[in-house]
């Protein structure tokens, strides 16, 4: 397939983030941002995000419960 280059002014933290997170995958800047696109355009992005709320939806008190353990062994001290 054809490459087409754009261009684009971003604030240079996200410019970083970009390049960053790229490198951690393994891909160019330009391939990171294509598949973040086709993943926004597919509405991948959106069910996944929808799904993690459906899960911590569904799991919130064992989530509560976790960390109000962690909080009440937090509040206990050795004498």
């Amino acid at each position: 397939m054809a490459k087409t280059q754009l261009g684009a002014r971003v604030d240079e933290d996200v410019a970083e983030l970009a390049r960053k997170r790229a490198a951690d995958l393994g891909l160019s800047v330009g391939d990171y941002l294509a598949r973040l696109v086709q993943d926004d355009a597919s509405g991948l992005r959106a069910r996944a995000v929808d799904a993690a709320a459906c899960f911590l939806a569904d799991h919130q008190a064992v989530f509560d419960e976790a960390e109000q353990g962690q909080q009440a062994s937090r509040g206990t001290r050795a004498a």
